[in-house]
């Protein structure tokens, strides 16, 4: 029976492999069908990671990350977990995509959110050359340029509002003429002499060349249509939380969950079932950031470790 179960192989399932594994832990297994390193592996620069000053890519950033984290003795299946199920012994059974099924005494959960796509033309060939998901990723490199933002909740409206303090302006475009951000929050953005708000609009095309985004074309309710120039499109149109590993065979989530699907955890990475812990963008009121999500692996596997000790 293995140990430690870990479900995803980005920063939060690798610092926690590391954790337990250094901790102690034998027979700690981590579960990714992919390259491991998770989505950060796509950017093509990081430089906000404390204590790393050298600008790289995400691929080159996360290298280091899987070599220590192996160091200790922890272990890859390649493939990705369909289900998990706590039994009555209080072990967990783990279902494969092949139908091969695997016993532990505690699972993480580091499945991840995937920001969804805004389906326009243009976004998947320049998503990560202009097209990107993350303001404080890479908003500074549009430093005192002109930029767009799609979206209208509170997410699209607080990045633009993050974003005119770096860029020199900000297009907000939204597909309607109300929102569903915070009424204060709108008001702030609606205030900034740096956000010039375009309504009613959708995008039509992202456009650029070899070295990416150029501008975006949006169109409106009108039919009527407008050439935007930005070297940078950020979209904030939602998330697709990756839970379905934790829902039974009637899409019943078997641990407390939020209304948007992410986990709900304590300060240990704790969620609702004994034995079994979530960290990274998964959970509840994850900041969606590398650093944040290596430090829930470290805490869950802490919280691992003290639970199989209790089983002690």
């Amino acid at each position: 029976m293995i140990n430690l179960a870990i479900i995803g192989g980005g920063p939060a399932g690798l610092a926690a492999g590391l954790y337990a594994t250094r901790g102690g832990v034998k027979n700690v297994v981590l579960f990714e069908s992919g390259i491991l390193g998770g989505q950060i592996t796509g950017s093509s620069e990081i430089e906000n990671y404390p204590g790393v000053a050298t600008l790289m890519d995400g691929n080159s950033f996360m290298q280091p990350w899987i070599e220590q984290s192996m160091r200790f003795g922890l272990k890859q299946e390649r493939t990705s977990i369909k289900r998990v199920s706590k039994n009555e012994d209080g072990a967990f059974t783990l279902l494969d995509e092949s139908g091969k099924t695997y016993l532990a005494k505690a699972v993480i959960v580091c499945t991840g959110s995937k920001p969804r796509r805004a389906g326009f033309k243009g976004e998947d060939e320049f998503f990560g050359r202009g097209v990107s998901t993350c303001a404080t990723c890479d908003g500074f490199f549009y430093k005192n340029k002109e930029i767009a933002v799609i979206g209208g909740g509170d997410t699209a409206v607080e990045e633009a509002i993050y974003l005119s303090h770096i860029v020199s302006k900000v297009y907000l475009i939204h597909r309607r003429e109300g929102f569903r951000a915070a009424p204060t929050t709108l008001e702030k953005a609606k205030n900034n002499p740096k956000i010039e708000f375009v309504l009613n609009a959708k995008i039509d095309e992202v456009y650029g060349d070899k070295m990416g985004v150029t501008g975006v074309r949006v169109k409106f309710k009108d039919n009527s249509t407008r050439e935007i120039d930005v070297p940078g499109v950020f979209t904030f149109v939602g998330l697709d939380v990756r839970n379905n590993v934790i829902k039974d065979e009637n899409d019943k989530p078997i641990c407390g969950i939020t209304e948007s699907g992410q986990i709900g955890v304590n300060l240990k990475m704790e969620t609702s079932l004994k034995g079994l812990f979530a960290a990274g963008d998964i959970r509840a009121d994850a900041p969606k950031q590398v650093v944040s999500a290596a430090g829930d692996g470290a805490t869950a596997a802490l919280s691992a470790m003290s639970y199989l000790e209790s089983l002690e």
